[in-house]
């Protein structure tokens, strides 16, 4: 049985309703520029934005967040989303769509991370629980951000049935007063949790664990450039790729975006079980090779049933080691350094991330709907190889103590 303090459940809690927003505008977002009018370019150069704005404040994040309280950090993003969304609920004028929908991510599906903020939440979260439940904890956390954007996703099928009384790209517009709604509940919940991390000063003999740590992030951020280019490529123009290569709506692709949500939570929990039993290395590579077949599999699929059906696995396998990745990121550190620790994790996955989508965009305007989809398979390929040769031995032992040298 494992158990969580009170704030964890808190931390948890917050995730599960920033998700449920994303999970909305995961699936709609793209589907709204494109009934505004916007070119593939433009729809992917929008999210390639909303990376790089991300990437490069959660490199600020990572640096501050093992200097100060997290909860700041945490609670001014939650802030900050609600902000945005309340603009785009008022006005669709593309200059101000766009600064907004870059600020805020809208569109890049984080599963309830807090955007560029996520390096001082997983760093806070670390400091409440065991390091020999991290691996369970962190696949627990991914598991209901998933719930919760399963449950948004459904609700992305909302715009279908207001169509005659909010016609056209109106019709949209609710899912960001969802968004801000959802964003306040999630600033709520955090609002009563203690966060009581004190830095802690630097002893000269912690020179050369700094170094052995750093020679870790720098292996780390190697890797995480293949997979982040990868992901970039395949995952967030993904409902607008079923929209042009089927000529679906909302109405079809919500519910299986929905479900396929859901079922990667089950995954993200079966993750942190099998993360336990043959370590969290061994879990990704296992549970990300299968996926990398699927993404092979998916572009040749002839239907949308069959093509949703492997996408739903394809994300089982890819997506539900993400909790397990973060755990051992955050477990290449010590106390003092787990925030930057996640802000290399989460910058070396972006940057590359963010040039996925504009690339993607001009492939789909131009008909190439399967290139994608192959180029991310070899840049998937490449990463498990190098994950793998990089963190064989980086695993702790379980109950090892964050500071033993």
């Amino acid at each position: 049985m494992h158990r969580v303090s009170p704030v964890t459940r808190r931390l948890l809690g917050s995730r599960f309703f920033r998700s449920v927003g994303q999970g909305a505008l995961a699936v709609d977002f793209s589907l709204y520029l494109h009934t505004l009018g916007w070119s593939g370019v433009a729809i992917g150069g929008v999210l390639a934005g909303g990376g790089l704005f991300g990437a490069s404040l959660a490199l600020v994040v990572g640096f501050i967040g093992d200097r100060m309280r997290r909860k700041p950090l945490v609670q001014a993003y939650q802030l900050s989303i609600v902000a945005c969304a309340l603009i785009a609920v008022l006005t669709a004028q593309p200059a101000v769509l766009a600064i907004v929908a870059v600020v805020a991510g809208f569109g890049r599906g984080a599963n309830g991370a807090a955007g560029p903020f996520s390096p001082a939440e997983q760093a806070w979260l670390a400091d409440t629980i065991d390091p020999a439940e991290r691996g369970w904890v962190y696949s627990l956390n991914t598991a209901i951000g998933f719930v919760g954007m399963g449950i948004g996703s459904a609700l992305a099928m909302l715009p279908a049935f207001w169509q005659e009384a909010l016609p056209g790209p109106l019709a949209f517009r609710p899912l960001f007063a969802l968004m801000a709604t959802v964003s306040l509940a999630g600033w709520l919940t955090l609002a009563p949790a203690a966060d009581v991390y004190k830095p802690r000063p630097e002893r000269p003999s912690d020179a050369e664990v700094r170094g052995e740590e750093n020679r870790q992030l720098a292996k780390l951020v190697a890797t995480n450039a293949f997979n982040g280019l990868a992901i970039g490529l395949t995952g967030p123009l993904i409902p607008y790729w079923f929209a042009l290569k089927f000529g679906l709506g909302p109405a079809q692709i919500a519910p299986m975006m929905a479900l396929t949500f859901l079922a990667t939570a089950l995954a993200a929990l079966l993750a942190g079980i099998l993360a336990r039993r043959i370590g969290i290395v061994n879990s990704v590579v296992t549970m990300r090779g299968v996926g990398l077949f699927l993404l092979v599999a998916l572009p040749l699929m002839p239907a949308y049933s069959l093509a949703s059906a492997v996408y739903l696995l394809r994300s089982c396998f890819n997506r539900g080691s993400a909790g397990s990745r973060q755990a051992l990121a955050i477990g290449l550190v010590r106390e003092g350094r787990r925030a930057l620790a996640a802000s290399l994790n989460t910058v070396s996955f972006q940057f590359p991330q963010a040039a996925g989508p504009a690339l993607s965009g001009w492939l789909f305007d131009i008909g190439r709907f399967s290139l994608p989809f192959y180029l991310g398979a070899g840049l998937q390929a490449a990463y498990l190889v190098l994950y793998r040769l990089a963190f064989k031995d980086a695993e702790r032992p379980q109950g090892r103590p964050d500071n033993a040298v």
